[in-house]
């Protein structure tokens, strides 16, 4: 079996492709490395199992590519996802996760690929939603153009289902966390206060601390993809998270304690479109593949400090 992973390199994507690889499959990864990095796919890469290929998922060239490699299913996870830079250039934004997901899907159909599984954004397309843990049939309402791209990347996902007849789930994510996340471009603020504690450095909230987001350990993201694969959630927009409420100041409190640092943030001003409150139910992925979180956000943070560390100890030896 082989699948193709968009955004394989990056932080949610490498964890996938490890995972297929450990199950028997053959990867090839698609990453035009402006945010993922090679050296995540090390492991993946020594296992004879893994091709890479540095390519914008908007080149038309993908389809020639898909073409070649003739994969069972294309997991879709490249994306801009930065909701910052989406509200200052929304066009990049459009071009990455609209324009790009359209010439993923293009691909796919002209090549006979059987499924797609997509990686939008429960952190976002819901917007403001009134009553929390948010339900699928809440409705959408983005709140920036990052939001509005994961929404749109849905409904292109649906309607070539249903004009090609291509096999699709499209799963909105919680906040994800974990190793191998960058502070550095990415939506990751635990991967932001880990290493600004682990080097002492100062730490900074935007906004009061009281707004909320629902975390959850890349491993458990991981299995849903991987669930995906039954055919059980096909058609289906389906949350990924835990349902659990913490407010980024009880974040910066359990990092702090995981860390072992002194638990002082500064404040700045809240940023536009930045949401205030969110946190996912995921009981239909769970009622249809059993599915269920089960990192603790604790004992994820505590994982995700001690990759942290590990990986600055390396770095300052050499």
């Amino acid at each position: 079996m082989i699948s193709l992973v968009t955004g394989g390199a990056g932080f949610i994507g490498s964890h996938l492709v490890d995972r297929l690889i450990a199950e028997g499959q053959d990867v090839v990864v698609v990453d035009d490395l402006s945010t993922g990095a090679r050296a995540n796919l090390a492991s993946a890469e020594l296992s004879g199992r893994c091709r890479i290929v540095e390519l914008d998922i908007a080149d038309p060239a993908l389809g020639d590519l898909v073409d070649e490699v003739r994969p069972d299913t294309i997991f879709h996870l490249a994306a801009q996802m930065d909701v910052r830079r989406s509200v200052g250039d929304p066009m990049h934004d459009t071009r990455v996760n609209v324009i790009g997901t359209v010439n993923v899907l293009n691909a796919a159909v002209r090549a006979g690929v059987s499924r797609v599984v997509f990686a939008s954004s429960g952190g976002t397309v819901y917007g403001e939603p009134e009553d929390l843990p948010v339900p699928e049939d809440a409705p959408l309402r983005p709140a920036s153009p990052y939001g509005a791209a994961k929404a749109a990347g849905e409904a292109y996902v649906a309607a070539f289902g249903r004009l090609h007849g291509l096999a699709w789930t499209s799963l909105r994510l919680g906040n994800v966390y974990g190793p191998r996340q960058d502070p550095h471009g990415e939506a990751g603020v635990v991967a932001i206060f880990g290493r600004a504690l682990f080097a002492g450095e100062q730490t900074t909230i935007y906004g009061d601390g009281s707004s909320s987001r629902d975390y959850i350990h890349v491993q458990d993201v991981v299995e849903a993809f991987c669930r995906c694969l039954s055919g059980a959630v096909d058609g289906e927009c389906l949350n990924v998270g835990t349902g659990r409420v913490t407010t980024v100041r009880e974040l910066h409190t359990l990092v702090a304690r995981a860390a072992g640092a002194p638990d002082r943030p500064a404040h700045q001003p809240r940023r536009a479109g930045e949401l205030q409150r969110i946190a996912l139910d995921s009981g239909r992925l769970a009622a249809a593949t059993g599915w269920s979180p089960h990192v603790s956000l604790e004992a994820g943070l505590a994982n995700t400090v001690r990759w942290i560390a590990d990986t600055t100890t390396r770095a300052a030896t050499g």
